[in-house]
């Protein structure tokens, strides 16, 4: 009881790079946590709370999702050199970085970019290019072709419509294991402004970090979910999808649960949290 207390008392939230906000608790070495598309930090809540009495828990909210500010111009470079710049203010030593989603693929580009700054990386359901996982052969025409259709489509539709949109759940349900956690993802999405939700997604569609994660000289562990797409794979299907895609990072560890939805962190966190403890040497 006295651990949590003590953890629980160095709980901050402090302003960070205008790319993010970042919420700080624990004691011990860094480990950076980072959420995916329109979600909060909050999404590490019980993740942070196993964790912290031996790592100190940066968790990240990104500008413009969970009614955090949005910002103007390209994004995921800008989060990823802010948090750079955060690191090395911070006098942060070879940060644990673990990333769920859009924030795996925000951990894949700054440990590609940043190889000599991470002492470990987690990606929590990610891929280093997301249009391969449905197209293995696109070009990159036609991975742009898929972006422009993202800010048209969203482009076109007015806050109510997106808003009705996000309500339905019919891009999240397949996500998360109950009708509480989709509850909960659709919160955050309202909260979300739909120009970032929609800059974000498209950014991250033409950009192709298969090549670029050759760079990355850490430890990773790369953690993936299939049976919320069962309509469309199975799990040899998405392990061979995950090889594939992580080809160029020498040594990667990947693991695919056969629970867990694409919120593993929900629904199947004691198979994650087994999966990280065995990484991360707890």
């Amino acid at each position: 009881m006295k651990t949590l207390v003590f953890a629980i008392s160095l709980t901050v939230t402090v302003a960070a790079a205008s790319s993010f906000d970042v919420t700080v608790s624990g004691k011990g070495q860094a480990m950076i946590l980072i959420p995916g598309l329109s979600s909060s930090g909050d999404v590490w809540k019980e993740t942070v709370a196993r964790y912290q009495s031996h790592f100190e828990c940066h968790v990240l909210t990104l500008a413009g999702f969970a009614g955090v500010p949005p910002l103007e111009g390209p994004f995921l470079g800008r989060v990823r050199d802010d948090l750079a710049a955060y690191i090395k203010e911070k006098n942060l030593v070879k940060p644990v970085i673990v990333g769920h989603s859009l924030g795996g693929f925000l951990a894949l580009d700054f440990a590609s970019k940043y190889p000599d700054v991470p002492g470990k990386v987690v990606i929590v359901d990610a891929y280093p290019f997301l249009p391969a996982v449905w197209s293995p052969n696109i070009t990159a025409a036609e991975a742009a072709g898929y972006a422009k259709n993202v800010r048209n489509s969203m482009g076109s539709q007015t806050q109510q419509q997106y808003e009705e949109y996000v309500k339905s759940g019919a891009s999240t349900k397949m996500m998360v294991g109950n009708d509480q956690q989709l509850a909960t993802v659709v919160e955050w999405g309202l909260k979300s402004d739909r120009k970032a939700v929609m800059e974000a997604l498209a950014e991250m569609m033409t950009v192709d970090l298969r090549d670029n994660i050759a760079a990355i000289k850490c430890p990773t562990l790369v953690l993936g979910s299939w049976i919320g797409y069962k309509q469309y794979t199975d799990h040899d299907k998405t392990l061979a999808s995950l090889r594939t895609q992580y080809a160029k990072l020498k040594g990667v560890q990947i693991e695919l649960t056969d629970r867990g939805h694409h919120f593993m962190m929900w629904d199947d966190a004691d198979w994650m949290y087994a999966q990280m403890d065995r990484f991360l040497g707890q």
